[in-house]
């Protein structure tokens, strides 16, 4: 059987205001209540995406009224037939405030070939370490939704724009689905209905035996499917885990190599750090390549392997030993030199380390070779750039 299927996409009625529909993934702004504040505000009381996921922005120890709520107008939704539904792919053209054109596929995975944890193997992997506190909260939301909305993006290795990009190229040929302003600046996207797949899942599978597709974003909602997954086919006669659509997760598949995806390192901050975290660095890492590490306003020089993530391996568990044994230190996550070299130079005991610019060439052999990197070892684009919520599909019989 394929580790990719045709999914029955549902897509809201052309009555239903797009612009207001559509919302960014819950794992963005989290920080910015305000942000989730002003959105609600635009969406009001319309039909939207917003009132179907839980912002973690505004996550709670006790979120059960929440879930509730949300699942709860799921079902509503599914009761006054605002969707619409089909069978097939979408083809996604997005422009965003940083590119002027990304290209994505929404497709359904088989979850049975999807695997987060180490030493598993199948055609479908993760690219971070999955931190296993973070499941069990969205396992909560998800396992009585009745349908899913997908931010998951999933990275193919098709240099030769043997897929996508050639899809695209024939784009005058489908059916345009919807063609609208994305809010709170996150540029434009315009989708097409892809009925014919076949021809596509057979190029797919025919370009690697092992591993075929590697998590970019929204590893810990995909891994939190699977987990939902799991628990519901423990119960299934075996004629129904063929077809119980809890199996299938809506996700947009892009190009690693697409010219509108930005591919960044994750650079760190310690804090509370001292003189023995720059000792220890030098100690574990050599090379050809360099990288810089920031200390109040000074630039410190040091040699790294030339395999950018190799490096970031090497720093992260490190990094995870120095904070275990030193209980005062703290570590943040920040994208961007400027704004690591900002926050060291005003943050008194406070050390930047830069991670090395990536290369995309790089990532599936690594993946393939050594399994999953360290969390946080990259971004794809900033913030406002993240998949909006727009497609769904049921998951539950």
């Amino acid at each position: 059987m394929s580790f990719i299927v045709t999914p029955k996409i549902l897509l809201p009625s052309k009555s239903i205001d797009m612009e207001k529909w559509a919302v960014i993934a819950c794992d963005q702004f989290t920080s910015e209540p305000e942000y989730w504040d002003e959105l609600k505000s635009i969406v009001d009381n319309v039909p939207s995406t917003y009132h179907i996921i839980l912002p973690e922005a505004y996550l709670e120890h006790d979120m059960t009224h929440k879930v509730n709520k949300v699942n709860e107008n799921m079902n509503l939704y599914l009761t006054h037939r605002i969707f619409d539904e089909f069978e097939g792919f979408v083809l996604v053209e997005r422009k965003t405030p940083f590119v002027k054109r990304r290209l994505g596929l929404v497709i359904a995975i088989d979850l049975d070939e999807y695997q987060y944890e180490p030493n598993k193997v199948g055609r479908i992997r993760a690219t971070e370490k999955t931190v296993p506190e973070r499941i069990p909260p969205r396992v909560k939301i998800r396992e009585n939704a009745p349908i899913e909305l997908p931010h998951v993006l999933v990275l193919i290795d098709d240099k030769l724009d043997l897929v996508i990009n050639d899809v695209y190229n024939k784009r005058k040929n489908y059916d345009l689905l919807y063609d609208f302003d994305l809010n709170m600046n996150g540029g434009h996207i315009k989708g097409y209905k892809l009925e014919d797949s076949k021809p596509i899942i057979e190029r797919l599978e025919s370009m690697s035996d092992d591993i075929s597709l590697i998590v970019g974003d929204g590893n810990h909602s995909l891994a939190s499917a699977k987990v939902c997954w799991e628990n519901i086919k423990r119960d299934l006669p075996e004629s129904e885990l063929l077809t119980h659509p809890a199996r299938y997760a809506l996700v947009e598949l892009i190009s690693l190599y697409d010219e509108g995806l930005t591919f960044e390192p994750i650079h760190r901050v310690i804090f509370n750090a001292d003189e023995e975290l720059v000792k220890g660095l030098k100690k574990v890492l050599d090379g050809d390549e360099t990288l810089k590490i920031l200390q109040g306003n000074t630039e410190i020089i040091i040699n790294v392997p030339g395999n950018p993530f190799t490096c970031i391996k090497i720093i992260q568990e490190y990094l995870d030993n120095y904070l275990k044994t030193n209980e005062n230190a703290e570590i943040d996550f920040i994208h961007g030199f400027k704004n690591t070299k900002q926050i060291v130079s005003k943050t008194e005991n406070s050390i930047g380390i830069t991670m090395p610019p990536l290369k995309r060439d790089l990532l599936l052999p690594y993946i393939r070779e050594f399994g999953v990197l360290p969390r946080k070892s990259f971004s794809l684009g900033e913030a406002e750039e993240k998949r909006y919520y727009l497609e769904g599909k049921r998951i539950l019989k």
